[in-house]
């Protein structure tokens, strides 16, 4: 492990204003976020916070908010995040060595929506291939060294057997040292044996299993009946 625990303390804040409004925000700042597996899944509804989570996570670390490697240093105009200014960790051995040397410090923040111009500038050359090729590129050439690797919905771009070779690739960094954290709403890639899944809502926080997951009720049901889900919302 590199990261054992985030947090952000603020002595006062407004819980109507955002991102302390989130629910998942407000229980990082009164408990943390504690990482027990290399591997840790953050999955949740649109809005529920997962993605303002893995940009602080990121930026907390040193990793440029609008996505790229450890070896761009805010390479876009894009300022920290008001939470992402906060952010702090507890770290093993390794990671206080990585957050006390630039030198030492490896990682990469993949976020779907700014991907394009991040993989360009890792030198990906985006315009020759698919997003999603772009995406392989990334992981096959920079998700390589221990470090800590935030990645922000990956299965946008990906079909079914690309998010498979993720699972391998994030599968054998975590063997080799690395540390992933990941927001996704893919039933696929968290099957990965031995992760971590929080699922944040409402509630804020809570680690769940697998199987126990909405998204994968759901697409259970809807594989098995399509028409059960769709007669509510298609017109006849």
């Amino acid at each position: 492990m590199i990261v054992e625990r985030a947090y952000a303390h603020l002595s006062s804040y407004d819980e109507d204003a955002w991102p302390w409004s989130v629910p998942c925000v407000r229980q990082l700042l009164d408990e943390g976020l504690r990482f027990t597996a290399p591997v840790t899944f953050l999955v949740g509804e649109n809005g529920s916070g997962k993605s303002t989570l893995v940009e602080a996570l990121a930026e907390g670390f040193g990793l440029d908010s609008y996505g790229g490697s450890h070896d761009w240093r805010y390479a876009s105009s894009r300022g920290k995040s008001e939470l992402g200014e906060r952010m702090k960790f507890d770290a093993a051995s390794r990671g206080r060595r990585m957050m006390t040397s630039w030198a030492a410090r490896k990682g990469f923040f993949l976020r779907a929506e700014t991907a394009w111009d991040a993989l360009d500038r890792e030198g990906f050359s985006p315009d020759s291939v698919s997003h999603g090729e772009g995406f392989l590129a990334a992981l096959r050439g920079k998700f390589l060294d221990p470090g800590l690797y935030v990645l922000d919905e990956p299965e946008a771009a990906l079909s079914f057997s690309s998010c498979l070779e993720l699972i391998g690739h994030l599968d054998r960094l975590a063997k080799e040292g690395g540390q992933v954290v990941c927001a996704t709403h893919s039933p696929l890639l968290t099957a990965l044996p031995g992760a971590d899944i929080i699922e944040v809502g409402e509630h804020g926080m809570r680690r769940v299993a697998w199987q126990e997951l909405g998204i994968v009720d759901h697409w259970r049901r809807y594989l098995a009946d399509p028409h059960a889900y769709l007669r509510h919302i298609v017109e006849p």
